[in-house]
Order: structure tokens, then C-alpha cells, then sequence
């Protein structure tokens, strides 16, 4: 397994803190594979500007960290 470093706010990194049950790290693999999933399949239907518009959208930020979305992951 290759290991990625990333950069979070300080801010960020605190609110984590508070929730030391979730295993951040395995919380962002499956977030990764989920994204990739959906690139591919926009990247199937050829539909770049879709691609651009997915990655911008705020939408689509807010859902990946919502509180309800992020309980799903609790039992990992």
C-alpha cells in the first residue's frame, strides 16, 4: 500500500480530534474510491464538463461532510 501525505487546517484538524472514534484514514480510502468511482463513470459517458462541474460544486462538498452522511462510517 503506498502512503499519501496530506495538509489539513489547523482548525480542521482539531474538530477531528473530537471525533477520535472515526479512523480518519480509513474514512478518506473509501471517500477516494468513491470519488474515482463516480469519475469513471462520468469519464464513460464523455462528459468532461461534467467532471469540472462535479469537482466544483460546493453540493457535492457539503454532502461528502455531512455529519448523517459521515455516521455511515462509524463502524468501520
Amino acid at each position: 500500500m503506498t502512503n499519501v501525505t496530506l495538509s489539513i487546517e489547523d482548525s480542521v484538524y482539531e474538530e477531528m480530534h473530537k471525533y477520535s472514534e472515526i479512523k480518519w484514514s480509513e474514512f478518506i480510502r473509501k471517500m477516494i474510491k468513491e470519488r474515482l468511482k463516480e469519475l469513471k463513470s462520468l469519464d464513460k459517458n464523455k462528459n468532461k464538463e461534467g467532471i469540472l462541474t462535479m469537482l466544483a460544486s460546493e453540493e457535492v462538498l457539503k454532502k461528502d461532510w455531512d455529519n448523517e452522511t459521515d455516521e455511515r462510517w462509524n463502524d468501520v
